[in-house]
């Protein structure tokens, strides 16, 4: 008899135990099951924003602007409203930026004709190319081949868009590097290559000098609320080889200083990007307020 309750013992502890293994393994297999789901879920999901990522890459771009006139570096480059407009590749990594920039005046200015002397009208037009490599999120470096051809063949000249004769008054090349020392202020540096576009100085033998200008420009934000940002800015111009500079009437000098308002106008459901600088040029005694509408 006690035996037999001992066996009957043993024989229920036997399917106790079969019955807690079996549950274990189930509970193994369950957890196990889940986790292989949740690494499933995170690759697919990894993979999805990788997907996202380069579905969401765009290699070119362009963009259109409406300016009431042009500066640039402390030049009023044309008085009068014009068109500029851009196209440019973006690498995937966004280091890498090349590009063509181009501007058409709606008005025109009068220049002298070579042989006449007669004043002729002649309108903006620039098609310049720039490339840029992005070392960090604080510095790079660009290159500029400013190509601004306004009136070169109303004066009477033959045009050669690919000549870089310093003497010709209408190319020009530029190296140019910015950091950002905070987030709000930007350091930037522009050097003009080889004498172009009469940057150079003519010596008392007729020999011509390059003078390397070198242009510093300091711009940081002072103000900022919601898409309303106001910056201020101040720029010179030197020379380290010769008295005459491409920007100034002879010596260095600061050449370009004012400031910039940008915000953003609703027009129905369409936000148009505004930009409203006020710039002064000392040396020249110029001052002017330049609007600059972006349309796409």
């Amino acid at each position: 008899m006690k035996y037999s309750l001992l066996c009957l013992k043993e024989k229920l502890y036997g399917l106790i135990n079969k019955s807690n293994k079996k549950k274990y393994d189930i509970f193994k297999l369950r957890s196990v099951s889940v986790v292989l789901l949740m690494l499933f879920f995170m690759h697919s999901m990894s993979a999805q924003k990788e997907m996202e990522t380069e579905n969401d890459y765009k290699a070119f771009n362009a963009s259109a602007h409406l300016k009431n006139m042009h500066t640039w570096h402390g030049f009023v480059v044309h008085p009068g409203a014009i068109f500029a407009t851009s196209l440019e590749y973006n690498s995937k990594n966004k280091k890498f930026t090349a590009g063509f920039w181009g501007g058409a005046s709606f008005t025109s200015v009068d220049i002298p004709h070579n042989t006449s002397g007669e004043y002729v009208s002649a309108n903006y037009k620039e098609f310049s190319i720039y490339t840029k490599y992005r070392f960090s999120d604080t510095f790079f470096i660009e290159a500029v081949t400013h190509n601004n051809y306004t009136g070169v063949e109303e004066r009477g000249d033959e045009l050669h868009y690919w000549s870089y004769d310093k003497t010709q008054g209408y190319n020009f090349v530029d190296i140019n590097f910015g950091y950002n020392i905070t987030p709000n202020t930007l350091l930037y540096l522009a050097t003009i290559v080889g004498g172009g576009s009469g940057d150079y100085e003519t010596q008392s033998d007729g020999s011509l000098k390059d003078s390397w200008t070198q242009y510093f420009e300091i711009k940081s934000t002072v103000w900022e609320k919601e898409d309303y940002k106001l910056s201020l800015f101040a720029g010179g111009a030197w020379s380290f080889l010769t008295d005459k500079t491409f920007y100034t009437e002879s010596a260095g000098n600061i050449i370009n200083v004012g400031a910039a308002f940008s915000k953003n106008v609703m027009i129905g459901n369409y936000k148009l990007p505004v930009e409203v600088t006020a710039m002064w040029n000392p040396e020249k005694e110029i001052t002017v307020l330049q609007l600059d509408l972006t349309l796409f």
